[in-house]
C-alpha cells in the first residue's frame, strides 16, 4: 500500500525524490520520509502527515541536503500508528543502513526478539525496522556486498515486501528486492530509479523493467544488475511506457477524480473498440478460445471493492445472456471458504492495479484447483496479468484518484465483451444478435458522453444534500449491483454513512432508519422492474425521505414521488450500469467538494491494496 522511490545519478536527488513521492501519495499518506547520502553522511528526515509536511521539515532542519543518491517513502500505516518515529526510512544498527518498505513482514516479532538479544535497540513499532536491523546484522565486515546481504536477509523474511536499501559502504548504490509487492526500475541515461509505480519515474524516463518475486537488483547510476534467489544474474526485458506524463496530471481540473470521470468515454472506447472486428467480439492471444468458452461449467468472478461491484454487474449480465452459473465473490473470503472449483470452471479476476493481494491469492488458489483464469486489469505486466492464464487489459490509462471511476467503467466494458463472446460461441445468440450487441457496445462511449451532461444538475443536487449524515441507495437486479458501487463512492470520499439495498429488502428491517429528510437515491433502469421500484420509492417517501431517481428516457412511472429525477440516454438495459454510475460518481464528487474533503486522497485509504 505504501509508496517507495529511489534515485541514483548525477543530479541532486532530493527534488527528484520529493516529486516521485508526490506522484505516489495516492498509495498512502500517513507519513513520509527520505534518506540521502550527504556530505554529513547518511541523513534521514521524516514527518507525519502529507509530503508537504516533509518538505517543511527539511526546510526547518536546514543544512545541506544535496545528494546524488537517496530513497524515499510515503506510508499507509499497518504496524504502528502514523507518527514521526514510525515513518520510513528506518535505520539499521548505528545508522549505516537505511531501508524503505512496502508490504508486511509476518515474522517480524520473532526476528525482533532475536535482534534485541544481539543488542539492537528498536525505536519504532514497525515491522520494517526489523528489516533494517537484520540487514545491518548480516552486513558484517566479511560481507561487504550489500546485494548479497539483502539476499540473505529476505530469505529469513516471511510475508510480502518491496524494499529499497542503501548503505554507507557504497553511496551511489541502491539495492531493491521484491516479493508480493510491485517494484519497477526506471532505466535512464547516467541515472536509474526504483519505484512502486511507473508514475514516479515517467518524468525522468519511459524505459523500465519489472522486478519479479524473489529477485534482488543492484541499481547504480550507469548499471542495473538483477539476481534471482540463488544469486545468479537474470536478464530482464526493458519495457517502454506507452502513455504520456500528461495522463498522470490534472490537466486543468480541480481534482484527478473529476478529470477521470470525464475521461470515461475514452477509457471505454479504448477497451471495447480494438476487440470488435467485423461486427464480432474477437479475443486474441489470451486463451479465450471458442472451445474453452463452450466447455465452461461455472464462472467465478473475484474482486475487491469497486472491482467486486463490477463483477456483480458482470454476473447478472453473463447469467442472463449466457445461461451459465456465475458467482461474484469477495476475494478476501474466496480463498478461505474452501471453494468448489471444477476443472472446467473459469475464474475472472478483476483488479485495477493488478497487484491486489487478496485477489492475487484467490487467483492462485483457482489456478491450483485447475480453473482457467482470465485477468481484467489496467496495468500492463502487473503480477496478476503475468500469472493469469489470459488477460484482458482495460486501456483506461493511469488512474490517480484513490476512488476509481474510469477503471471501473472499463472493467464493466470488458465483462460485457466476455458476455457477448460466450453467448455467441454457445449458440445462444445469432450472428445478427451479436452484430447488434457489438453496435451497442461501440455506442457506449457516446452514451456516457451524453450522460456526463448531467454534471451541473448533480452539482446542484449535491449542494442540497451535502449535510446529510446518512444516505440510502436502492435498486433491483442490475440496479442493485450499481447501487453498491454508488454507495461506496459516496462513503469513501465524503465520509457520509451510506448503504445500498436491494429495493425489495428495505421493508424487511432497514426502513426503520428512514426519517424526515433522509436522502434516498433510487436506481431504475430495468423496464420490467419500474413499477416495483416505484412502489419502494413510495414506501420511503411516506416516511419523510427525499428521493433522487436515476432512470431511463423511457421511464413511464409516476415522477411526482421524487424530488429530483435524472434521465439517462437510451441504452440496452444489459449495459445500463455503465450509464447509471455516472451521475452517482458526480454526486459523490460534488458532495465531497461541498464538505471540503480531500477528494483524491480520502482518509485511511490507499489506491493499491497490496497487503492482506
Amino acid at each position: 500500500m505504501c509508496g517507495i522511490v529511489g534515485f541514483t545519478g548525477r543530479e541532486n536527488a532530493l527534488p527528484i525524490l520529493i516529486k516521485g513521492l508526490y506522484s505516489l501519495e495516492y498509495r498512502g499518506y500517513d507519513s513520509a520520509g527520505v534518506a540521502a547520502f550527504t556530505k554529513d553522511g547518511l541523513r534521514v528526515v521524516k514527518a507525519r502527515g502529507r509530503i508537504a509536511n516533509l518538505e517543511e521539515k527539511i526546510k526547518e532542519e536546514g543544512g545541506d541536503m544535496y545528494c546524488t543518491c537517496g530513497i524515499g517513502h510515503t506510508r499507509w500505516a499497518t504496524h504502528g500508528e502514523p507518527s514521526d518515529r514510525n515513518s520510513h526510512p528506518h535505520l539499521g544498527g548505528k545508522g549505516k543502513v537505511a531501508v524503505v518498505h512496502n508490504g508486511i513482514i509476518e515474522n517480524y516479532k520473532e526476528l525482533r526478539e532475536r535482534l534485541e538479544a544481539h543488542g539492537y535497540e528498536f525505536k519504532s513499532e514497525t515491522d520494517t525496522e526489523t528489516v533494517a536491523h537484520l540487514v545491518d546484522y548480516l552486513h558484517t565486515g566479511k560481507q561487504e556486498d550489500l546485494a548479497k546481504t539483502v539476499l540473505q536477509a529476505v530469505q529469513r523474511l516471511r510475508g510480502s515486501y518491496a524494499l529499497g536499501v542503501v548503505s554507507m559502504d557504497n553511496t551511489q548504490e541502491i539495492v531493491a528486492a521484491r516479493r508480493g509487492n510491485p517494484l519497477v526500475i526506471g532505466i535512464g541515461e547516467g541515472e536509474n530509479m526504483i519505484a512502486s509505480d511507473i508514475t514516479a519515474i515517467i518524468n525522468r524516463t519511459k524505459r523500465y523493467i519489472i522486478l519479479d518475486d524473489n529477485e534482488v537488483a543492484i541499481v547504480r547510476p550507469d548499471s542495473v544488475v538483477v539476481m534471482n534467489e540463488f544469486g545468479d544474474t537474470v536478464e530482464k526485458e526493458i519495457m517502454t511506457v506507452t502513455w504520456d506524463m500528461s495522463a498522470a496530471e490534472k490537466g486543468g481540473y480541480q481534482h484527478f477524480m473529476l478529470k477521470e470521470i470525464m475521461e470515461q468515454p475514452k477509457a471505454v472506447a479504448d477497451t471495447v473498440k480494438p476487440r470488435i472486428k467485423n461486427d464480432a467480439v474477437v479475443f486474441e492471444d489470451n486463451g479465450l478460445t471458442d472451445e474453452r468458452l463452450r466447455e465452461i461449467e461455472h464462472i467465478h468472478i473475484i474482486g475487491c471493492g469497486s472491482a467486486l461491484h463490477a463483477g456483480m454487474v458482470g454476473k447478472r449480465v453473463i447469467e442472463a445472456m449466457c445461461r451459465i452459473r456465475c458467482t461474484a465473490e469477495v476475494a478476501s473470503e474466496f480463498r478461505y471458504e474452501n471453494p468448489i472449483i471444477g476443472k472446467k470452471d473459469m475464474c475472472i479476476v478483476i483488479s485495477q492495479s493488478g497487484e491486489t493481494a487478496d485477489t492475487l491469492a484467490a487467483m492462485r488458489l483457482a489456478k491450483q484447483a485447475g480453473a482457467f483464469t482470465i485477468a481484467i486489469v489496467n496495468v500492463v505486466s502487473s503480477t496478476i496479468a503475468r500469472e493469469a492464464d489470459g488477460v484482458l487489459y482495460t486501456w483506461a490509462g493511469p488512474e490517480i484518484s484513490v476512488a476509481t471511476t474510469k477503471a471501473y467503467s472499463a472493467q464493466l466494458s470488458a465483462l460485457y465483451l466476455i458476455s457477448v463472446k460466450i453467448a455467441r460461441v454457445r449458440g445462444l445468440i445469432s450472428i445478427g444478435d451479436e452484430r447488434a450487441l457489438c453496435a451497442e457496445l461501440q455506442r457506449l462511449p457516446e452514451c456516457i458522453e451524453q450522460t456526463l451532461k448531467c454534471q451541473s444538475d448533480m452539482q446542484r443536487i449535491a449542494t442540497l444534500y451535502a449535510n446529510r449524515s446518512s444516505v440510502f441507495f436502492l435498486g433491483r437486479g442490475l440496479d442493485y449491483a450499481a447501487a453498491l458501487e454508488a454507495s461506496l463512492k459516496l462513503k469513501e470520499i465524503s465520509y457520509i454513512h451510506s448503504e445500498a439495498y436491494a429495493a425489495g429488502e428495505l421493508k424487511h428491517g432497514t426502513i426503520s432508519l428512514i426519517e424526515e429528510g433522509t436522502l434516498v437515491v433510487a436506481l431504475a433502469t430495468q423496464p420490467a422492474l419500474f413499477e416495483k421500484t416505484v412502489s419502494n420509492i413510495r414506501e420511503v417517501v411516506a416516511r419523510g425521505a427525499s428521493v433522487v431517481l436515476v432512470t431511463t428516457d423511457d421511464f413511464t412511472g409516476d415522477e411526482s414521488v421524487c424530488q429530483h429525477i435524472v434521465r439517462l440516454p437510451k441504452c440496452l438495459y444489459e449495459f445500463s450500469a455503465s450509464l447509471s454510475i455516472i451521475p452517482m460518481q458526480l454526486l459523490a464528487y460534488y458532495i465531497a467538494v461541498e464538505r471540503n474533503c480531500d477528494v483524491d486522497k480520502p482518509r485511511n485509504l490507499a489506491k493499491s491494496v497490496t497487503v492482506e
